[in-house]
């Protein structure tokens, strides 16, 4: 997989910094490490309103907010693809159809969202 990273225009958002400082502090500090030199996607306006109507229509449950925010910058930055591990409530084939749903009603292309496996098989 490392080796198709230059493919690819990488940026993270600062709620993916926010996950992957928790925990460990050795293994957050090789996550971030690991995020030091990709830029950050802008946290517009739109991403929280977007993301709160995620959570309502898509439905997510509570414990999901921080995933619709996930879904909800990579839209409204206009990314084409939104990897993720998470696949209970962001990659999950069931809901993906009324994330998009949502994603039009706001005016946004929403990404293509699957896990880094399924973008880099080669």
């Amino acid at each position: 997989m490392e080796s198709r990273r230059l493919d690819f225009d990488l940026f993270v958002s600062q709620f993916v910094i926010d996950e992957v400082s928790a925990g460990d502090p050795g293994a957050a500090r090789r996550r971030l490490e690991v995020l030091a030199d990709i830029p950050l996607l802008d946290p517009s306006d739109g991403v929280q309103p977007l993301a709160a109507e995620l959570m309502k229509r898509v439905p997510l449950p509570p414990k999901a907010a921080a995933d619709s925010l996930h879904i909800a910058i990579a839209t409204v930055n206009g990314m084409q693809y939104l990897l993720t591990w998470n696949c209970t409530h962001i990659a999950n084939a069931e809901l993906r159809f009324n994330i998009d749903q949502v994603c039009r009603g706001f005016g946004y292309q929403s990404p293509v969202i699957c896990t880094p496996e399924e973008l880099l098989k080669e």
